[in-house]
Formats: C-alpha cells, sequence, structure tokens
C-alpha cells in the first residue's frame, strides 16, 4: 500500500464501538505508525499530506475514526476517496463482533454506547451496524474479535500490518555500575560482579570491556561461558513469551561495579548472541562508560 510517489503508507481503521479500536491504534503504534485517533474527517488528507512532506520522519500514518459524527459514513467515504485520488491508496481495517461480546465489554466499563441515546445498548450497537455497513463492505481486511484475546488481536494486526523487523522483539542490553543506581527502566538485571574484577589488574585498569584484552580476559573467567550459555537460553524462553504476549521491548541490564570492564565486556557479548536469535533486534547502551 506504499506509493512510490507519496513514500507514505496510509491506514484508516474503523469498525463498531467496543470492537477493539484502541487495541488496534496502540499495536500500529508498536509497529511505527503515527496514529492519529478520532481526526475530523475533512482534516484527514491534511494530515496525511503533511506526513508526506516530512521527508522520511513519517512514513506510515493510521488514522482512527468512530461515529462520533453523525455525518460519519459519508464523510468517511470522501476522505477515502480524496486519498485513493491523491494516490495514497489507503488500507482500510474494519473491526466488528457480535451483539453479545459488544454488551458484555460496554457493561464491563459501565459505559454507555455513542449512539444509544435513550434506548438500550443493542439499539445504539444496531445503530452503528447500520450506519457502517456501507463502510464494511468497502473495508480490505475485516476483523471479527469476538473470540479474540487481546494478544490475538495484536498478532492478526501485525500479520496485516508489520514489517518482519517491526514484529520482533527489540531488545536493549543496557551495562550499568551498580555504584551508580540501578536503571530505572530495566526489564530484567544481572549482575556479573561474581567475575574477577579487571581493575585490579594494573594493565587492564585504564582499559574497558571494549577493549580485546579486557574483554578476553573477562570471558575467561571460570563461569563466564556457562553463565552466558544458560542465559542465553533463559532469555530465548523469556523472549518467546514476550512476544506471545505482545510485548515488543525488552531492557536487560547488565551491572558490575562501576559499569567499566565486567559488565561491558559481558553485554557485548550477550548482545552479540541475541542478534543471531529470531524474532529479536538488539542494540547495546554502555550507560555508566566513561563516568570513571
Amino acid at each position: 500500500m506504499n506509493d512510490e510517489k507519496s513514500g507514505v503508507e496510509v491506514a484508516v481503521v474503523s469498525g463498531l464501538s467496543g470492537a477493539g479500536r484502541s487495541t488496534a491504534a496502540k499495536c500500529l503504534e508498536d509497529l511505527g505508525w503515527f496514529v492519529v485517533d478520532n481526526l475530523p474527517p475533512e482534516l484527514v488528507s491534511t494530515m496525511v499530506e503533511l506526513g508526506a512532506q516530512a521527508r522520511g520522519v513519517i512514513t506510515k500514518v493510521a488514522v482512527v475514526m468512530d461515529v462520533r459524527s453523525r455525518a460519519f459514513t459519508d464523510d468517511l467515504a470522501s476522505v477515502i476517496k480524496d486519498l485513493d485520488a491523491r494516490g495514497y491508496k489507503p488500507k482500510v481495517l474494519f473491526l466488528e463482533a457480535t451483539d453479545a461480546v459488544l454488551i458484555r465489554r460496554f457493561e464491563q466499563v459501565r459505559r454507555g454506547h455513542p449512539l444509544q441515546g435513550d434506548g438500550r445498548l443493542s439499539d445504539g450497537i444496531a445503530a452503528e451496524r447500520r450506519m457502517l455497513m456501507p463502510l464494511r463492505d468497502e473495508a480490505d481486511l475485516v476483523l471479527d474479535t469476538t473470540g479474540l484475546s487481546v494478544h490475538q488481536l495484536r498478532g492478526k494486526i501485525e500479520d496485516a500490518f508489520g514489517s518482519e523487523s517491526s514484529a520482533r522483539t527489540r531488545v536493549t542490553v543496557l551495562s550499568f555500575g551498580y555504584k551508580y543506581g540501578l536503571p530505572m527502566d530495566a526489564d530484567l538485571v544481572i549482575d556479573v560482579r561474581f567475575l574477577p574484577n579487571p581493575f585490579w589488574i594494573p594493565e587492564l585498569r585504564d582499559n574497558t570491556g571494549l577493549d580485546a584484552e579486557v574483554r578476553n580476559y573477562v570471558l575467561s573467567q571460570e563461569g563466564a561461558e556457562d553463565f552466558l550459555d544458560r542465559y542465553q537460553e533463559l532469555l530465548r524462553l523469556i523472549g518467546a513469551g514476550y512476544h506471545r504476549e505482545g510485548k515488543r521491548y525488552l531492557t536487560l541490564a547488565v551491572g558490575c561495579t562501576g559499569g567499566k570492564h565486567r559488565s561491558v565486556a559481558m553485554s557485548e557479548e550477550l548482545a552479540g548472541r541475541l542478534a543471531s536469535e529470531d524474532g529479536m533486534t538488539v542494540k547495546v547502551v554502555h550507560r555508566d562508560l566513561g563516568r570513571e
């Protein structure tokens, strides 16, 4: 759906209230889309044009729309037609679910339906179905979320809108020094202070874990390779579980005393191993390197 002239991919997300639009929007954000929620229909084309003029900063724009505008269907049909004429070829995602499931979802959050008025929930749902039927018929992808968990819905949206790289778990391996405090954003923390400290080796003290001499010293210590082997296997299991649960970001903090020798060398080695794993994109950050 990416037009060569515009360089911007466009998606329109709509559907029945309570069918999962908010989940779809969050998933698209995680996949790298610029998401705009409930933008007035007459401003959609302007928003997409601004994205196209951003010189590659914005390459994917998703517009989430609902029926809070009474002229919704006519306006949205015009928007889609206009975008198509401009060469953007929007991909339309429509979300729906059975009446029973929608009613249960509204009751769980104790909210009324936007088209309910003085009637019942079922009246609002029926009115919305009638209003959205033309859009549903023209949608590129219709997802029935009746029997889907949040994670299953995310999986279907990733299949439809994500690239291979965007669906990967993004792992940040962060080295740090305990004497400067624990990283606040760490999901997992590894303590490598069980290894001998190169600081006490005069010829290694001024070097860092990025230097071959320090790296070789750290990795040659008893337990270092076994530790890496076992933790790599553990992270393989954790990463697969995070992927199933829809978690796409993992920060793994590796700490030693000062964040200069052991944690740096072990972070680099562990990141290199994880980079070869399927479903992971890895980067390394050395938080405290250079502080001493």
